[in-house]
């Protein structure tokens, strides 16, 4: 179920009903109840072979990329602090390296993966990121 729920929450939910899934042999996917799944939806199950190239390095690649962010925020402990004090775990920060990943670009097709995805790049407005508050002017002279 938890499987399920992860594929509905972020997968159909935010992408829609897939065509077509390319996966391992896992069991996961390959239970009576996703068979049955996937014939409501219509979607077609495909497995790549065992120790193929093309599907397992590309998998892979993305696979040893996240590990190497993860890890990087591993390093410094399994929690952080945040500017106001309040201590998180590192898990809180995964959607954080999802935007990042999909917002950098790729060098097999030099493009975002969101680009490549869904069509379109997020829109981030990262220069505010970069300004102090001296940079705004005081609240009393914004416009009205």
């Amino acid at each position: 179920m938890d499987t399920a729920l992860l594929f509905w929450n972020n997968s159909i939910i935010t992408c829609g009903i897939p065509k077509i899934i390319i996966c391992n042999r896992d069991a996961k996917f390959t239970l009576e109840f996703w068979t049955n799944i996937y014939d409501i939806l219509g979607t077609k199950l495909a497995f790549s072979t065992a120790y193929n190239p093309h599907t397992d390095g590309l998998a892979e690649r993305m696979i040893q990329t996240m590990e190497d962010i993860i890890r990087r925020f591993c390093v410094y402990g399994m929690e952080y602090k945040d500017h106001e004090g309040y201590t998180h775990y590192w898990g809180t920060l995964l959607p954080a390296v999802q935007l990042a990943f999909n917002t950098s670009k790729h060098s097999t097709t030099g493009k975002l993966p969101s680009l490549v995805e869904k069509g379109w790049n997020p829109i981030l407005h990262m220069n505010h990121l970069k300004k102090k508050s001296s940079d705004y002017p005081p609240h009393s002279q914004r416009p009205q």
